[in-house]
């Protein structure tokens, strides 16, 4: 059997000390973000918290790991331009011509690095809360689509022996008549 975690490279995006103020004073613990990702089109995020810094970093990438998601990547980029929200913060995703690079900051950096993605420009619109960051990132990682799934969403099918062609309808595809007199 392999293991699929070993190949997971994690990343610490953020680590945040907190404090509940109890009736004997302070207690202080520890929040952190991590991004696990192979490096080929999977990643995850979790957060963790503990007493300490190495059992929340240890808690975050156990969930980053069980949580991972697919990416849908096109020669090193996204498909297409999406926006992904999380709170006040909205994350921009376009896509981008090779050898541009990851032309990114913060939590989306580490996020799209560790996905495998090799060329994209984004943009942070509001908050820059880390956590809300790469929670809006991914938010957009979600709504991204490759045409395949677009065709088949819209009961098209595509063939692809020649895409010069106009993609074919599907065989349960009917389309409407001429519209009536009445229609017009």
């Amino acid at each position: 059997m392999i293991n699929r975690e070993s190949e997971f490279v994690e990343t610490v995006v953020y680590i945040n000390r907190v404090a509940k103020v109890v009736k004997g004073g302070k207690n202080f613990s520890f929040s952190a973000v991590v991004v696990a990702g192979d490096g080929a089109g999977q990643v995850g995020f979790g957060t963790g918290k503990a007493r300490e810094v190495p059992p929340a970093i240890a808690k975050a990438s156990e969930q980053a790991k069980r949580f991972a998601i697919r990416v849908p990547l096109i020669a090193g980029t996204v498909p297409h331009q999406v926006w992904g929200r999380w709170g006040a913060t909205r994350v921009l995703l376009r896509p981008a011509s090779p050898g541009t690079g990851v032309i990114a900051g913060g939590g989306v950096r580490a996020v799209l690095e560790s996905a495998g993605v090799q060329d994209i420009l984004t943009k942070i619109v509001g908050s820059r809360n880390p956590f809300n960051v790469v929670r809006a990132t991914f938010d957009a990682i979600g709504k991204l689509m490759t045409q395949d799934q677009v065709h088949r969403l819209r009961g098209i099918g595509v063939s692809v022996d020649d895409e010069t062609e106009e993609p074919t309808p599907d065989p349960g595809f009917e389309p409407a008549g001429e519209p009536e007199e009445a229609d017009r």
